[in-house]
């Protein structure tokens, strides 16, 4: 017999879970990768663990607590709602915020997870702040929708915080996650999109609307973009910098521009 769904507290929905996508923050999660303690890179866990150096603050926001429903991604149907909550919500379809600020915080950088910080969507029924679960009218299906939050809503913060428009473009890490996200969500703001991945991948970034893909070896061109989304970061931050087109009319640095 399968165990009763979790009630919603005040202020929560009860969703049912209609898909949920793996992401790499349950992965990253999982392994303990997000630990200040750990400096080596996401494979080294996978090879050698990290002889309990990430138990203390394995988790985005500290130490995470056991047992653990993960899944920060999350597709599906409110099916009841805590005190406070207006019980018009309930039958709304929704996505689930995946980072946020907890409403009952009084700390201004608290950060919450879902998934991490609380059980998430690996399960057939999830609980989250009302404010958090976030109504859509799509077409697309759960399995696609489960996709977007974490991916697309990092894609969309780094295109709005850069401001982009129908600018040039250039998107390291192109092929993860994010990195496709950011190509479809530049290109619906007519941006011409150069994808920086591996030559295995290039075709299908082009069919996801890449105007240009460059090898990860490749020479990056100088002073070629308006905007650099940079996923990767790394040995090849300079190099990018180099590749942003100077836009002061007069001066830059030291420089007279003619």
């Amino acid at each position: 017999m399968c165990p009763s769904p979790p009630p919603p507290a005040a202020g929560e929905v009860l969703i049912r879970v209609g898909a949920s996508a793996v992401n790499n923050t349950d992965v990253n999660t999982r392994t303990g990768w997000y630990s200040k303690a750990v400096r080596g890179d996401t494979n080294s866990a996978a090879a050698t663990g990290y002889d309990g150096g990430s138990d203390a603050d394995g988790g985005w926001a500290g130490a995470l607590h056991f047992p653990l429903i993960q899944g920060a991604d999350c597709c599906g149907e409110i099916v009841a709602v805590g005190d406070g909550v207006a019980p018009s919500r309930v039958g709304q379809r929704v996505l689930v915020r995946p980072m946020y600020h907890p409403v009952r915080s009084d700390d201004p950088d608290a950060l919450a997870t879902f998934g991490s910080e609380r059980d998430g969507a690996f399960a057939q029924f999830a609980t989250i702040e009302a404010e958090q679960a976030i109504p859509v009218n799509s077409p697309l299906s759960d399995v696609e929708l489960a996709s977007f939050p974490c991916a697309f809503s990092t894609a969309e913060a780094m295109v709005q915080r850069a401001n982009l428009g129908a600018e040039r473009v250039l998107i390291t890490g192109a092929s993860g996650g994010v990195g496709s996200a950011a190509i479809q969500l530049a290109k619906r703001r007519g941006a011409h999109v150069t994808a920086l991945t591996s030559p295995s991948k290039a075709e299908a970034l082009r069919d996801l609307g890449a105007n240009v893909t460059l090898s990860r070896e490749d020479v990056l061109p100088a002073e070629a973009f308006d905007v650099v989304l940079d996923l990767v970061g790394g040995p090849r931050w300079p190099e990018l910098l180099d590749t942003l087109k100077m836009n002061c009319p007069e001066f830059v640095g030291d420089h007279q521009l003619k």
